[in-house]
């Protein structure tokens, strides 16, 4: 290996070693090591691409768990210094995602980022709060149906634009009609305290209810998502990150 300023690249005589975060957890998982594993990877880069054997190695668990320390580690400023150029070229001739993840279009909530991911790694759509429509559940069905994806997650925020102007029946142009498909979310939402988009603790809890709600109308409006689920092909889960600590919480 040699040291650039800090930044480390692999010489041309580690060809064994140049692998992304899911490839370095497919291998371990295929000798049985992922249980427990800590993910510090005696490489510096991670410049190879995901193949399809190392993507259909994985299980939708695994794939969470891995995401989750993806997680801790960008919360602890110790993330892996990815070599993007290197992912770029390696991933143009083809892509073996491992997960699709419907996020909002919040600019400090971007999920490759906070999930330490690479490039060629995840399908990413995104929308103000991360609703569901009829475009999202093709591009969903293109990752998993087409594309071989074996993890849908359905990513909410804390402290949420979209969601505050849900509560307060914001009108603006064609936001208006976004801001609908997320006030079923208020309505189901249980909370005792005051009802508003000044508390932050009852945003985020519309903000979490959005999430089971968009979960649920996938399973409803792709028969195509549903099956696969249903054949323990793909797993469908939400998520909620937090602003404030960075921390991303799965659920089911």
């Amino acid at each position: 290996m040699k040291d650039h300023d800090g930044c480390c690249s692999f010489d041309e005589t580690h060809d064994g070693t140049r692998r992304t975060l899911f490839k370095s957890v497919a291998g371990m998982a295929a000798i049985g090591l992922l249980g427990g594993l800590t993910l510090a990877s005696p490489f510096p880069a991670f410049a190879a691409a995901m193949t399809k054997d190392d993507r259909d190695k994985l299980t939708p668990d695994q794939i969470i768990d891995t995401f989750k320390q993806g997680n801790e580690r960008f919360r602890s400023g110790k993330m892996h210094p990815h070599d993007y150029l290197a992912q770029k070229r390696a991933s143009a001739s083809g892509q073996y995602p491992a997960a699709v993840i419907l996020s909002c279009i919040d600019s400090r909530a971007p999920a490759e980022i906070i999930l330490d991911a690479g490039i060629g790694d995840t399908f990413n759509a995104r929308v103000a709060g991360n609703v569901v429509n009829d475009d999202v559940l093709g591009s969903l069905e293109f990752a998993c149906a087409l594309s071989g994806a074996k993890l849908v997650v359905v990513m909410g925020h804390s402290a949420c634009g979209a969601i505050k102007g849900a509560i307060d029946d914001a009108e603006l142009g064609n936001l208006t009609g976004l801001l609908d498909k997320i006030k079923p979310a208020v309505k189901v939402t249980q909370y005792a305290g005051e009802r508003s988009s000044k508390n932050a603790a009852f945003v985020d809890e519309v903000a979490k209810s959005n999430v089971r709600l968009a979960i649920k109308e996938i399973r409803e409006r792709s028969d195509v998502l549903e099956k696969m689920e249903k054949d323990g092909k793909i797993k469908i889960v939400g998520a909620m990150y937090q602003l404030v600590g960075g921390r991303v919480e799965f659920f089911s």
